[in-house]
């Protein structure tokens, strides 16, 4: 078995050097993105998750609230034998029925908060992963320069490249 070298040309070639180490940096940053964007991808399947539950545990508190006010009123308006028995009632249901308004409004509260952070963390996934789309397009046009000699292709990957890790990058400055 005998090992084929390189043709002469193919060692002098100047470009090879530098467009394999443009090449390298760029398959770098792509798995640098990917792992930004999966990471991003499973926060906001949990965070859609939370929320989730957050909005179930309100329809819960919700069944809760609707079955005191139930009590409530039948309370308020079957007679009662026992006038004293029949006040305290009263006041334990409306004490209950505040409570359960004021947690409704606390865990709404929290499940608009989880779907905001949701929202942002599919935000920030669509921006890595277009990033990553274009720092891949990037590597293959640079890789064109080691096939044609052409420094076009080259300085164009570079180019793209440089675009995918700037719309990647944009990730970390999504305010909402």
């Amino acid at each position: 078995m005998e090992i084929e070298l390189p043709k002469k040309e193919e060692r002098d070639n100047p470009l090879l050097i530098p467009v394999s180490v443009t090449i390298s940096v760029l398959a770098v940053f792509i798995a640098g993105v990917t792992l930004l964007g999966h990471r991003q991808a499973t926060d906001r399947v949990l965070l859609n998750s939370e929320a989730f539950n957050q909005w179930s545990y309100y329809q819960a508190k919700n069944g809760r609230l609707n079955m005191i006010e139930g009590f409530e009123y039948l309370v308020e308006k079957i007679p009662p034998a026992d006038k004293q028995t029949a006040a305290e009632m009263h006041d334990h249901y409306a004490k209950a029925i505040a409570k359960y308004e004021a947690d409704k409004e606390e865990i709404a509260a929290e499940a608009k908060k989880l779907e905001t952070e949701r929202d942002k963390a599919a935000r920030r996934e669509n921006h890595f992963h277009a990033g990553e789309g274009l720092l891949e397009i990037g590597l293959i046009i640079c890789s064109m320069t080691l096939l044609t000699d052409r420094k076009l292709f080259w300085y164009s990957g570079m180019i793209v490249g440089a675009i995918g890790v700037l719309v990647a990058s944009g990730a970390f400055f999504l305010v909402h």
